[in-house]
């Protein structure tokens, strides 16, 4: 009787079994909602005491887990203020995309915007801690995104469709009055912080669109 001449090369290849890589899957969804829930955390904790405050500790017991289960998903502090400030620059043109599917005219889309920053400063934490942070990133040992660049540009390419369309004086500058609107509305969001938590920020915002663009009130939508 012949010996099978079959090698171990040509022997088929056991795959996994459903079974066996659903629970590697759920493990990994697992991993990815306590990453969440720590950065979550954190971004309460920075937004409330600011980064020289808080321990990897505080953040802990925000998130209801041990210290070392903080350390598994993040080396330091400085790791997750970074991931805490890239989420904030993350979020922030997301409010512009959902801007832009609304099929607005120009300046009425830039009071849009405007408007609908100002309730995600008020109402959204990781936006809180991120612009925090933003103002103590000289305490923070680490590289954060650069700030206000990014919404500046949003802002800018916004006013020169305007001007394109005639809505606004062609002899005006889109970039400076980007420059303009954008640091008026970070230092409304920055002063509003500080005398009432932000409650009062949508109202400061409609103040600057009626003072800088008071062609698109009509715009600024009520909130």
């Amino acid at each position: 009787m012949k010996r099978s001449t079959v090698g171990a090369a040509d022997k088929p290849t056991r795959r996994p079994s459903p079974r066996a890589a659903r629970p590697r899957e759920l493990k990994q969804e697992r991993a990815v909602r306590t990453r969440q829930q720590v950065l979550d955390a954190a971004a309460a904790a920075f937004a409330e005491r600011g980064f020289p405050a808080v321990t990897m500790l505080d953040i802990a017991e925000i998130a209801g887990m041990t210290k070392g289960a903080v350390y598994f998903h993040y080396a330091n502090k400085e790791a997750l203020a970074t991931a805490v400030s890239e989420e904030f620059y993350r979020r922030l043109p997301l409010i512009a995309e959902e801007v832009g599917k609304a099929g607005l005219p120009p300046l009425q889309a830039v009071a849009e915007l405007l408007n609908r920053t100002a309730l995600a400063f008020r109402d959204d934490t990781m936006i809180q801690a991120g612009a925090r942070l933003q103002i103590e990133s000289a305490s923070i040992n680490a590289s954060l995104p650069e700030p206000f660049v990014g919404y500046t540009e949003s802002v800018t390419q916004l006013l020169d469709r305007a001007r394109s369309a005639g809505d606004l004086p062609s002899h005006s500058a889109p970039d400076a009055l980007g420059r303009v609107l954008v640091a008026a509305f970070f230092g409304a969001q920055h002063i509003s912080w500080r005398l009432d938590q932000r409650a009062d920020l949508v109202t400061r915002v409609r103040e600057i669109i009626d003072a800088v663009l008071p062609m698109a009130t009509s715009a600024a939508g009520k909130v």
